[in-house]
């Protein structure tokens, strides 16, 4: 809100070095290191079909300028009226990450001198905000195979309610900037965050848990390539046991990939510097803003929200104010209660259960082949994980986008359930259903010929040939060695193209190689 999207004239290396650091801490020698510590500050965009102080429509993809008020260009004579669902929003925000709601907040003006920003101040909360002290739980994928669940705590330090800016418009060919005031008055909520985090991927997953979190409120849709969250990352290193160091503040990042690789590199770089015997300056690793001033918004009285209905004043509808407590009762289910209800519903590991939500429509598309199939929750999960987001991962494509609904794929695992199909044969039944939208499994199979042999009689006979060929590995079965029954099964296999039901060749094979014959 306090600048046009970055332009990362100084900072562009931030995004196109791609740099991974597995460890957040980085190691300057054997007998010194220094720790990365990171703090967040988060503008939101209110999921509200007005702005926070007039009732302009909030459109992202709407003419320049087409929906801007008289306030939101700041004429004279305007006043602000609040809008009761971004006081809302911030509310069952506040509430979903334990914080302490204020039942009086203040209003403030914040100036500087923007292109953008039409009344050359922007009101928000800095005396007193709408919400305080909460703490955001979030996890990620640590560990030295990336698959234990590692679970972190920061500091909600506060969430206030403010207005958006306007968007400049730079245009290099005619060397010109237009601005377009269609955000200019959008509401936001801004979190700030403690410095609790010691590095990108720390980070990175602090800020695709709150997305999950606000999506899942609809408190704002959290769509980053639109700007509908923003983030400002306070990076510094120090010493453990050490004041913390002097920190650089990165602006304006609109993605949670190019964040981590962002502070990673800003941690890097302040190492750098000390190790070469310099000193980290206090500066925005972006175009830098002019100085700020605070006072009093006097156009806006203190904003009252009531704990119950019981603490209204006489004469008061309820259904004009903001009540806490009615908020309360709405929360929907967050998303560290669904991925419990997952492990505990179908017996999943802890890290599928933080990828089946952390992937948008994810969870719900496995919910929706576990309703339609008799296969083990977990075969269910290696499907999903493996061959359904491998391919839309491989295409860049979301989970609504897929090919194969839930019921295609359900009806496609009960083929293999029942031994129509092998597994390997299913795998190319997938194969081809992703190529062919609207195919069904069965089609495929009987097109493709993938069905599994199953006519006992050919399976002897076949069984029968790769026993009499190999009488090596069959004296070593009868010598005790059962690994060497899979060889054979493989051998049988091939004949048949891998359409042989392994479990019937299995029985034929033991009958043949225990006393020769069946």
């Amino acid at each position: 809100c306090k600048a046009p999207l970055i332009n990362w004239v100084s900072a562009g290396d931030l995004i196109r070095v791609d740099i991974n650091f597995s460890l957040c801490v980085f190691h300057l020698s054997s007998s010194e290191k220094l720790v990365g510590v990171v703090g967040l500050e988060i503008h939101a965009q209110i999921s509200s079909n007005s702005k926070l102080f007039s009732g302009s429509p909030v459109c992202f993809s709407a003419p320049p300028n087409s929906q801007v008020s008289f306030f939101d260009a700041s004429l004279p004579g305007t006043l602000p009226v609040l809008n009761r669902r971004c006081v809302e929003a911030a509310v069952m925000t506040g509430l979903a990450l334990n914080c302490t709601i204020n039942k009086k907040s203040l209003f403030d003006r914040k100036h500087y001198f923007y292109a953008d920003l039409p009344a050359g101040y922007q009101i928000t909360q800095q005396r007193r905000p709408v919400a305080v002290d909460g703490v955001l739980t979030y996890s990620f994928l640590g560990g030295k195979k990336r698959s234990q669940v590692v679970r972190k705590h920061v500091q909600i330090k506060q969430i206030q309610l403010e207005q958006d800016s306007g968007k400049s418009l730079h245009d290099d060919v005619h060397s010109q900037t237009l601005i377009d005031l269609n955000r200019a008055g959008v509401g936001l909520m801004e979190l700030v965050m403690e410095p609790d985090m010691s590095c990108g991927e720390e980070a990175a997953a602090a800020v695709r848990e709150l997305q999950l979190i606000l999506q899942a409120l609809g408190t704002c849709q959290g769509n980053m390539s639109e700007g509908q969250l923003r983030v400002d990352a306070n990076v510094s290193v120090h010493r453990p046991g050490e004041p913390l160091g002097v920190r650089t503040e990165v602006k304006n990042i609109n993605s949670i990939r190019y964040l981590a690789r962002a502070i990673d590199y800003e941690i890097q770089r302040q190492i750098g510097v000390m190790q070469r015997g310099g000193t980290v300056h206090n500066e925005t690793r972006s175009p830098l803003l002019p100085f700020s001033r605070f006072m009093p918004e006097p156009n806006l009285p203190p904003l009252i929200v009531f704990e119950d209905n019981a603490t209204l004043p006489p004469g008061v509808d309820s259904s004009q104010v903001v009540v806490v407590q009615k908020i309360k009762e709405g929360l929907p289910e967050l998303p560290s209660v669904k991925r419990e209800h997952l492990v505990q519903a179908y017996g999943i590991l802890p890290e599928h259960s933080f990828t089946l939500v952390n992937e948008e429509g994810l969870m719900e598309y496995f919910e929706e082949v576990m309703k339609a199939t008799r296969k083990e929750p977990r075969k269910v999960i290696g499907w999903v994980m493996n061959e359904l987001l491998g391919q839309l991962k491989q295409q860049d494509m979301s989970v609504s986008q897929s090919p194969i609904s839930p019921a295609a794929l359900a009806e496609l695992l009960e083929l293999q359930e029942t031994g129509r199909v092998s597994s390997s044969g299913a795998k190319q039944v997938f194969q081809v259903m992703w190529g062919s939208s609207g195919k069904t499994a069965e089609q495929v199979i009987q097109e493709q010929d993938l069905g599994l042999v199953s006519d006992a009689t050919q399976l002897h006979n076949i069984c029968q040939k790769v026993v009499d060929s190999h009488p090596t590995e069959v004296h070593a079965i009868r010598n005790g060695n059962a690994k060497v029954l899979n060889k054979l099964m493989g051998l049988v296999q091939r004949e048949l193209r891998g359409k042989a039901d392994p479990v019937l060749v299995m029985e034929i094979l033991k009958q043949k190689t225990r006393g020769g014959g069946c």
